[in-house]
């Protein structure tokens, strides 16, 4: 099993993904697209796909000008029957790649919040085995219109696109369910400042919620992760 993994911002990685797809063996090339990697010119050679988060919108093509490509390589690797993944900045990546708006702002959501399955998605193999209400870990600004054609699988109060499927098995979640516990306390660290500006009290609530939330999202954000990784073809 050969996956190929994109990721858009320095201090994001895998979390709970890594463990489900070490799990299966998975081979797995990380290209750093926001480096200068060059993203591959088609999927043949691999078997899926995973796009991760950034701090960057999906939009931002005049500072990240490899964006474009990465939208049609994700619908390449969706139209040719393989599993894709696009979380957070990815997720809103899948669905500008068929077609839907991006929303840019006035979707702020961040730490630990609950998101609701819709029937559809109680019944979608990504989610078997979870409650049709778990916490997960958020942090974005930005949200999108669902891809006509798409399967709405989750939402929640603030937002109500959270996430969808489309064709056989390319899943765009716009929540962290790979952010287990280590991660985030590993993001504390690396996006201290940041933190420091847009979120304070932050250190103060970490705790409590991670607390209050934690374990719980760690077990939906695992299982989920090896239920994407089920839907792999090789």
């Amino acid at each position: 099993m050969h996956v190929l993994v994109v990721q858009n911002f320095d201090g994001t990685g895998l979390g709970q993904m890594k463990t489900a797809l070490d799990e299966a063996r998975a081979r797995i090339e990380i290209v750093h697209a926001h480096h200068g990697d060059t993203l591959p010119q088609g999927p043949d050679g691999y078997d899926a796909l995973v796009v991760l988060g950034g701090g960057q919108n999906a939009l931002a093509d005049d500072v990240h000008p490899y964006l474009p490509r990465l939208c049609d390589l994700m619908r390449e690797f969706a139209d040719s029957d393989r599993s894709v993944l696009g979380i957070c900045l990815g997720s809103q990546l899948l669905a500008r790649a068929y077609g839907a708006e991006n929303i840019i702002g006035g979707a702020t959501e961040f730490s630990w919040q609950e998101v609701d399955l819709t029937e559809d998605g109680v019944a979608d193999p990504i989610f078997t085995g979870l409650p049709a209400r778990f916490p997960t870990f958020e942090w974005h600004d930005d949200t999108f219109v669902q891809p006509r054609g798409a399967v709405r699988l989750a939402g929640n109060l603030a937002v109500h696109n959270q996430a969808f499927r489309i064709r056989r098995a390319a899943y765009g979640m716009q929540f962290h369910f790979e952010a287990d516990r280590a991660l985030v306390e590993h993001w504390n660290d690396t996006f201290a400042t940041w933190l420091g500006e847009r979120q304070p009290g932050w250190p103060e609530r970490h705790p409590v919620e991670a607390a209050r939330f934690g374990a719980q999202a760690d077990e939906a954000g695992l299982a989920i992760a090896r239920n994407w990784v089920a839907t792999i073809r090789v």
